[in-house]
């Protein structure tokens, strides 16, 4: 044998050939009955022998079968040390609840089955050809989901069980589609902060920082280092994954404050119990995914976004939920008019004004906290019904005077010194400490059909008295992201500048995210006088004066692709009216109005290194093409299979192929 084959197959071992042949099988019998046997699918008669080949005992199959997926990845010891990594510490421990769940859905009587579709980190691929799958991922993700429920036709109700940033997403997507059956979510929770170091976020800009001297080696190495400090859960900011946790709960998928629990500890694996306790009384109500997934809790779920300051990826994923769950997609008249009724609330990384982790976000309360602030202004909707079976009004009479939030609250102040009320403000306080609203869709001749910045966030010190952002500067244009962070790496970049990063929407790059972009600018010192414009998307954690999701995109023939080095942008945020703009002004020594502008910029060619990205992989290809043709990510990136067979009519027979 040669040495590579010997290295392979490993050393000749005599107990590799004992093989078992046959065995006796379960003891004991089906509990068939005739009219089983008359009347029930082949299928649901081989599942109960799989069951107890699988080793469940045959006398306790009669039990409701309840399916619990979820997004676990990596192997993990008993002891909790890692056999196989998993993609992030958010799908690490999910595991841990999926068991809670089944333990207690066996201790009541019933049957549980666990699937898992794992995701992946947007923060792993951050800057990386990883990210062109990024968005995609949540549609597939979601369609194996509906599947895997589909695939076991007995289940009695689901349970989802998911953390990040398309996991979570591509959960509430799945189980928003399941109108007939009970489902319900339980949030992987976050990880904790270190207690002396940098949060997840901010740790991300090592490289940024390291480059333009603002950090030295040893520093970035020791942070790096510590930065996840606990293995499991999300981020320790209120970026994607957290504000969909928080998305989930106004939603009333979850049980009460589920959102941002510490991964890992008894609190959280509570939540799993718990959870499969409900989903248990929802099946035997009768309650279904459709009597709590209703108009009215997807404006809830708007006006929870705002309140907390969440991502702006939730613009993306909140008009999926409401389409697969046959409600009206929000528009974004429908989001400007929820942000301008709904102040925020809540002080967190990363919109500070203090810089809370998002654990703290729990131990004040969470979304129930921050609920009672939003039904005493009467903004919120509290007869909808959530997966406790009582209505939300119930549910916040109970959180106002339970045990749970006093303990909750006191603990806070105990274990961090923080007041309660200083995390989750009223929104008087919120006034006063200058927290202002959530998010501004800026429109102009470089964004006829929209774009969005999180206002909340940009630096206050560049604000005027006025609370108007007001910038105008010469545009330095690429068209890869790797060119504009080398730029920001190199020198390229100074205060002043205004970034312009095209062709990375969803037909360029699958809409990537270019947080590493953005979290750059945030805490590079320069940063703050520095803006961006995209078509790209953010990560739930930038900051600062960055508009993205401009439409049309560039490769669909956006003023946006029309742009060049040196071209003058005038930008206007209103943070009070949540009015914007961003708009061509000039070019050398000419100045337009908007309007020429516009007509200068109508008659440009393209820009000459435009092109879709060619890493760009064929399935992401697709997802693009599928999704524009379903209304673009305006309406969340969905397949809208009437309009996409109604394209595909349209071609064939413009082909000639009917």
């Amino acid at each position: 044998m040669s040495t590579s084959l010997n290295n392979i197959m490993g050393s000749e071992r005599e107990d590799l050939y004992k093989i078992q042949t046959h065995a006796a099988g379960a003891s004991g019998s089906l509990p068939l009955t005739p009219e089983m046997l008359l009347n029930s699918p082949s299928g649901d008669l081989f599942g109960l022998s799989q069951n107890v080949g699988m080793g469940w005992q045959p006398t306790k199959l009669n039990g409701k079968q309840i399916l619990i997926l979820s997004t676990q990845g990596g192997i993990r010891a008993e002891d909790g040390t890692p056999i196989a990594l998993g993609y992030h510490t958010g799908h690490w421990e999910v595991g841990l609840l999926m068991k809670a769940a089944a333990e207690e859905i066996t201790k009541l009587g019933g049957v549980p089955f666990a699937g898992y579709v794992s995701d992946p980190c947007d923060g792993r691929s951050q800057g990386t050809t990883g990210m062109f799958d990024s968005f995609p991922y949540r549609n597939d993700a979601a369609m194996v989901f509906r599947r895997l429920i589909r695939s076991l036709p007995t289940r009695r109700a689901v349970i989802g069980v998911a953390t990040c940033d398309k996991g979570m997403p591509a959960t509430m997507v799945a189980l928003s589609a399941m109108h007939d059956l009970p489902t319900i979510i339980v949030p992987g929770g976050v990880t904790l902060p270190p207690t002396n170091g940098e949060d997840a976020g901010t740790i991300q800009t090592i490289g940024a920082r390291y480059a333009n001297n603002e950090l030295s080696l040893q520093d970035a190495a020791d942070l790096g280092c510590r930065a996840c400090a606990t293995p499991g859960g999300g981020c320790q900011f209120l970026g994607t994954a957290a504000t969909a946790q928080v998305v989930a709960e106004a939603l009333g998928l979850t049980i009460p404050h589920a959102a941002l629990a510490p991964s890992g500890q008894l609190v959280w694996e509570e939540m799993g119990r718990a959870s499969a306790r409900a989903v248990i009384e929802m099946e035997a109500k009768g309650l279904k995914t459709r009597d709590i997934l209703t108009d009215a809790a997807i404006r809830n779920a708007m006006i929870l976004h705002a309140a907390f300051g969440g991502s702006t990826n939730l613009l993306l994923h909140i008009p999926a939920i409401a389409y697969a769950a046959k409600c009206t997609l929000p528009t974004v008249e429908d989001w400007s008019a929820v942000n301008r009724e709904v102040p925020r609330l809540v002080s967190v990384l990363p919109n500070g004004p203090i810089y809370h982790p998002t654990v703290r976000v729990f131990l004040a309360g969470g979304v129930p906290e921050v609920m009672l602030h939003l039904r005493r202004m009467g903004v919120l909707d509290t007869n909808v019904l959530t997966v406790t079976g009582e209505k939300l009004d119930t549910i916040l009479d109970w959180w106002e005077d339970s045990e749970r939030r006093a303990k909750m609250r006191k603990h806070l102040i105990e274990a961090d010194g923080v007041d309660p009320d200083d995390v989750i403000m009223s929104p008087d306080q919120a006034k006063s400490r200058g927290l202002t609203s959530t998010v501004t869709f800026p429109t102009g001749n470089i964004a006829p059909e929209g774009s969005v910045i999180k206002s909340t966030s940009i630096d206050p010190s560049v604000v005027g008295e006025d609370g108007v952002y007001r910038h105008k500067g010469k545009a330095k244009v690429f068209t890869t992201e790797k060119d504009a962070i080398k730029a920001i790496k190199t020198g390229g970049i100074k205060a002043g500048d205004i970034m312009v990063v095209m062709g990375r929407g969803p037909s360029g790059s699958g809409m990537e995210e270019t947080y590493q972009l953005t979290s750059a600018l945030k805490h590079l010192s320069f940063g703050k006088y520095v803006s961006l414009v995209t078509d790209a998307r953010f990560s739930g954690v930038s900051t600062g004066a960055c508009i993205g999701h401009v439409g049309p995109e560039a490769l669909a023939g956006g003023p946006i692709s029309k742009l060049r080095n040196g071209d003058v942008i005038e930008i206007t945020v209103d943070r009070n009216t949540l009015v914007g703009s961003v708009n061509f002004v000039g070019e050398d020594d000419k100045s337009y109005t908007p309007e020429e502008g516009a007509a200068v910029l109508a008659a440009r060619e393209q820009h000459p290194d435009l092109r879709q990205d060619p890493d760009l992989p064929d399935d992401t290809r697709l997802w693009a093409a599928l999704q524009g043709v379903s209304g673009g990510t305006w309406r969340g990136g969905i397949y809208d299979v009437d309009r996409i067979i109604e394209v595909l009519e349209a071609g064939k027979e413009k082909l000639g192929m009917k």
